[in-house]
């Protein structure tokens, strides 16, 4: 294979004396998408203009209905050339499996779902694990959907530390950075967020992982936003950012440094949003 030299391409990308533009950097979403809830198939079709606008490389998807092997991510994905791959966290019955989905620009090279821990609660978790086969190596990359109760700070405590284990654990020290993206349902100052960003120790473990809007975007970042979005208007909660992309970087060879981070599917249209949430579009050195 020919070494990539620098040429005339896109700022941040790499030219092959045949022509083809590599980028160095990875564009990622994340987005909650509501499972079916509202006026699913105005929100789809808002979901699937803001990928065609957006071209994200990688998009991690959370509250995905799957039945009869198709999801709502294949659905999304239909026709837009990623490829999918979904995991269940709970089994609803009737054949109908909620959980979290990957949607991947690059052939995705195997997959594993991980349950996370439940505490007392009914409510069941996992994180999806996807291996990437991008242009530059094989990339770690995790969906996750956490606890959504405020006085589930402590089952939420014991996710993130699972989290941290699986990503340690799938992900070695001298590959590629390894990406976290998700519903975390806690808000900056948490004590689950903390950790995740070597705030703060947990069981006698600390890990690091940046928190890509926090070093790169602007204003409070809101991603459920009762005051504007009319879907999480009926909980009539307060505005808080709780939707996140994590990167273990940058490393020694600068991969990994979070380049720009903001809000996306903010926008309501006719009184529609995309979902009750909105999505993370973040940058990365890669």
């Amino acid at each position: 294979m020919e070494r990539p030299r620098e040429g005339s391409g896109p700022r941040g990308s790499l030219q092959s004396s045949s022509g083809i533009i590599v980028r160095q950097s990875l564009r990622v979403l994340t987005l909650n998408i509501w499972n079916r809830q509202g006026p699913w198939e105005t929100r789809l079709a808002l979901i699937r203009k803001g990928l065609v606008d957006l071209a994200p490389d990688l998009i991690g998807l959370q509250e995905v209905l799957a039945h009869d092997g198709q999801s709502l991510a294949d659905m999304i994905a239909e026709g837009l050339g990623y490829e999918v791959a979904f995991g269940a966290a709970h089994d609803l019955g009737g054949g109908v499996l909620f959980g979290n989905a990957v949607l991947s620009r690059w052939p995705i090279a195997r997959t594993q779902v991980f349950p996370l821990p439940t505490g007392d609660t009914d409510e069941r978790r996992s994180i999806l694990f996807a291996e990437i086969g991008s242009p530059h190596g094989a990339l770690p990359f995790f969906v996750t959907h956490l606890n959504w109760k405020f006085h589930h700070g402590a089952v939420r405590e014991a996710q993130v530390v699972a989290v941290a284990d699986v990503v340690m654990r799938e992900a070695p020290m001298e590959g590629l950075p390894p990406v976290v993206v998700g519903d975390f349902n806690a808000q900056p100052e948490s004590t689950e967020i903390r950790f995740l960003k070597g705030l703060h120790a947990l069981n006698q473990k600390s890990v690091y992982f940046a928190d890509t809007f926090d070093q790169t975007g602007a204003g409070p970042g809101f991603t459920y936003d009762p005051a504007q979005n009319p879907f999480a208007a009926i909980t009539h909660e307060y505005p808080r950012r709780i939707d996140y992309i994590f990167v273990r970087g940058p490393d020694k060879r600068v991969r990994g440094k979070p380049l720009s981070s903001r809000v996306v599917f903010d926008e309501v249209v006719d009184g529609v949003a995309a979902s009750d949430h909105y999505g993370v579009f973040s940058e990365i050195s890669i």
